[in-house]
């Protein structure tokens, strides 16, 4: 087999087994009906802190009118609340609510729920070319 084929396989294979399981973690949310990318942003602001609506557009990925909407959604549901910069008064800043932060960790124990049985039917080996896999997956994600 041509070494194209071979990686155009793998390259389709990967994707396919990523996608597949990204959906059904997904899946394990606290509420459901909050979206990918408004539990995207909750997670971010419980695991890095308060911070402005640019910082979090800009370490999200996503335009500040995309984040102003999600955010709009995080607030009245009293998932995050929105508070003065305390040097410059003209900034907000964004921050998880008790609440917002309980649904992190409840969907985080979800999460992991589902997928820590999964791990542990695995034998020895394959959880450690999973661990390897892992690394890889990040660096790949990172480029």
């Amino acid at each position: 087999m041509p070494a194209t084929a071979t990686r155009t396989s793998l390259a389709t294979d990967l994707r396919i087994a990523v996608n597949r399981l990204s959906r059904t973690l997904r899946n394990q949310k606290a509420d459901t009906s909050v979206t990918d990318a408004q539990f995207s942003a909750l997670a971010r602001l419980h695991r890095d802190g308060p911070m402005t609506l640019a910082e979090l557009s800009r370490q999200d990925g996503v335009t500040p009118p995309s984040m102003t909407k999600t955010v709009a959604v995080l607030t009245d549901r009293g998932l995050v609340t929105k508070t003065l910069h305390d040097v410059d008064r003209r900034k907000v800043l964004i921050a998880p609510t008790p609440a917002g932060a309980a649904f992190v960790e409840e969907t985080r124990r979800r999460r992991d729920g589902w997928l820590t049985p999964r791990l542990a039917r695995l034998t020895p080996a394959e959880r450690t070319t999973l661990a390897e896999a892992t690394d890889i997956l990040r660096r790949l994600a990172q480029q």
